[in-house]
């Protein structure tokens, strides 16, 4: 087997000739890539459920809008919460209930008390589900031109208009891969 260089902490942004309806416009933030496979969560899917529906506590420290984010199609029974810590993209240990994924952006123990995080956490993000790749699925994809790989920055993860956010990450990009994000919902309109 080939060597998988690391993808942990970027973003996958749906290429406009991905067809899967699960990943149309998407933006999916990788925090976990290596030879066994991949996981991620879609950053622009919001549903219309309050956090504190489902995770009482919680919703106060999530940021706007302060709903569930839908992550994937694997798991939508499960929670994830992603947050972004101010300075913790240093060397030093995040609070505890946080584990480091990629510079500040880290995994949040949604068992622990809320009020030990509450202080540490810049921004919060409760996603119900993930996306999910196995060995080398996600490799084929990327080869097949499905997504496009570009860098995060800690504000993806709570954009306030998460329904612009494909269309902002491919803008900051250089050359050709800004223009993408011109390209028409449906270009038989044009």
């Amino acid at each position: 087997m080939t060597e998988v260089s690391s993808l942990t902490g970027r973003l996958l942004v749906a290429t406009p000739a991905l067809a899967d309806p699960n990943f149309d416009r998407a933006v999916v933030l990788l925090l976990d890539h290596d030879e066994e496979g991949s996981l991620g969560v879609v950053l622009n899917r919001p549903t219309p459920v309050d956090v504190n529906d489902i995770l009482e506590g919680w919703g106060d420290l999530a940021g706007e809008p302060g709903v569930v984010f839908q992550g994937g199609p694997v798991s939508l029974d499960s929670a994830l919460g992603v947050a972004v810590v101010p300075g913790g993209a240093s060397g030093e240990a995040g609070p505890l209930g946080w584990r480091r994924v990629h510079g500040a952006i880290g995994l949040v123990d949604l068992e622990a008390p809320p009020q030990l995080l509450a202080s540490a956490l810049g921004s919060l993000r409760i996603f119900a589900g993930y996306a999910g790749w196995g060995p080398g699925q996600l490799e084929d994809e990327l080869a097949d031109g499905a997504w496009y790989v570009v860098e995060s920055e800690p504000g993806d993860v709570s954009s306030p208009c998460p329904e612009r956010l494909w269309r902002e990450v491919l803008r900051r990009q250089r050359g050709e891969l800004a223009m993408v994000a011109t390209y028409p919902e449906d270009p038989s309109l044009n």
